[in-house]
């Protein structure tokens, strides 16, 4: 291709508080449309809008672990544009003068690091929600006036993909700071994309289009990945790129035109005279320092340090902060110089187990200690991988320990050379082909009559020894 993309990306993150950003009305999620609203949030005449002192205190703690200057003044400003869902017909807001400013998040894709500018983070209240019917769309103002947090990136970013490392990164660091839940199906995280392409090795910016309606991480990186080409196609055919705001189309995969893209004239932003400005002392920016914890990537660094674990295994364990806090248990309790195959069992089996049962690694309910037994039954050979990954299921399940399990369901591993032998017979004698391929050179083709073995033998033969039979058979026919 000889275009490259330039991507800047805008993310809203509902802030976890209890009431909204300017009065005092409930955020909790899933109640009874419009009942959870006041004049303040429903712009009545004469209403006063008071900030949410712990809104503001989140804002500053996500400017500062985003490595922002924290503004000594800020103030809000009104932002001015019709829409059903907007009951004053303006969004508090803010334009020049945002809380924190030029931070940056260092990414990694492929192995290589890359530094993502950060241009500002700003408070700001959410809108209603529009609910469309067959003939009608209805309006619940419950959502209208939470806090929501605007980070915008700077056009750093020239891939989907590493769009979707900042995505990942920035949603990790937030749930760490635990100023957010960031479930995007409640719409507690958003993001737009800013998208332009130019052709490689020009400076000056193309024409941008922003993507909206994004509902997951993947729905991102595969919305930019169809503009990328829609574009260049466009380009390719002589057409002008006009600059509009698209909608992504999950199930087409595509994009389509909503309307033509809004400037920051169109709002007519004006200081909001109801609220004051507000000083943000160095002081208070220092109290807030202390309380943000290690962080993402810090953490990830200190398990490769500490644990001695891979920058890949370390990043997955501490992607999500509780359970990267369960993981690092195991990893205490698992007495091993060499952690790796504590890591594998959390990566692999415990992750699944988690992913398929919709929680988190420590709602599993197994205890570090309990895992550290199950594995060292695999380490002494008594019972096999599969086997073992049986009773971490059952342990789930139970509640009850891995010793009790194996004992109740024979699970102890057959390491008879007679027992396996007689097994290995047959399986050669049932499965002729795939013994020729591996006489004839196809060393893969052992795999199978190995896993045809343990099949047989319900999972409790040794893989080890199997695979010494199976070979010292068939090369000596």
């Amino acid at each position: 291709m000889n275009y490259e993309a330039v991507i800047g990306l805008e993310v809203h993150v509902h802030l976890k508080t209890k009431t909204k950003a300017f009065c005092g009305c409930s955020t909790e999620f899933g109640k009874e449309p419009n009942t959870q609203t006041c004049p303040v949030c429903l712009g009545f005449p004469g209403s006063l809008p008071v900030l949410n002192k712990l809104a503001l205190d989140y804002a500053i703690k996500t400017g500062i672990a985003l490595n922002c200057q924290v503004s000594e003044f800020t103030k809000f400003d009104r932002k001015n544009y019709f829409y059903p869902d907007l009951p004053k017909n303006y969004q508090i807001s803010q334009y020049d003068l945002p809380i924190c400013n030029d931070g940056f998040l260092d990414i990694e894709v492929e192995g290589q690091p890359k530094r993502i500018n950060i241009k500002r983070v700003h408070l700001e209240e959410d809108a209603g929600k529009l609910i469309h019917k067959e003939n009608k769309s209805l309006v619940d103002f419950n959502r209208c006036g939470i806090p929501l947090l605007e980070i915008v990136s700077e056009p750093d970013m020239n891939s989907p993909q590493e769009a979707y490392e900042y995505l990942t990164l920035l949603k990790s660091t937030l749930e760490y700071l635990e100023i957010s839940d960031c479930d995007m199906e409640k719409g507690s995280l958003r993001c737009d994309a800013n998208i332009s392409i130019r052709e490689k090795g020009v400076t000056v910016l193309g024409t941008k289009t922003e993507l909206k309606n994004m509902n997951s991480f993947k729905g991102v990186k595969d919305a930019l990945e169809f503009e990328i080409q829609r574009q260049v196609k466009m380009l390719e055919n002589g057409e002008k790129i006009i600059q509009d705001t698209r909608l992504w189309n999950a199930q087409k995969q595509e994009t389509f035109s909503m309307r033509s893209k809004e400037e920051a004239k169109d709002y007519r932003y004006f200081p909001e005279p109801d609220l004051p400005p507000f000083i943000i002392s160095k002081e208070k920016e220092a109290q807030l320092k202390k309380s943000i914890p290690e962080l993402p990537r810090e953490k990830s660094a200190r398990f490769m340090r500490d644990y001695g674990l891979s920058n890949y295994d370390a990043k997955i364990l501490t992607y999500s902060k509780i359970d990267a806090l369960y993981a690092e248990e195991c990893l205490k309790a698992y007495a091993n110089k060499e952690k790796k195959l504590m890591a594998n069992w959390l990566i692999g089996p415990l992750f699944s187990e988690a992913n398929n049962r919709g929680c988190n690694l420590s709602e599993l309910k197994i205890a570090p200690d309990n895992l550290v037994k199950l594995i060292g039954f695999v380490e002494r050979e008594e019972i096999s991988n599969l086997s073992a990954k049986t009773v971490l299921t059952e342990m789930i399940n139970s509640g009850n320990l891995a010793q009790s399990i194996i004992q109740e369901k024979n699970l102890i591993q057959i390491s008879d050379s007679g027992s396996l032998e007689a097994i290995a017979d047959e399986i050669i004698g049932a499965n002729p082909k795939s013994a020729q391929d591996y006489q004839q050179g196809k060393a893969n083709a052992i795999m199978f009559l190995v896993g045809q073995v343990m099949k047989k033998s319900g999972g409790k033969a040794n893989p080890k020894i199997v695979q010494e039979i199976l070979k010292r058979r068939l090369e000596n026919a």
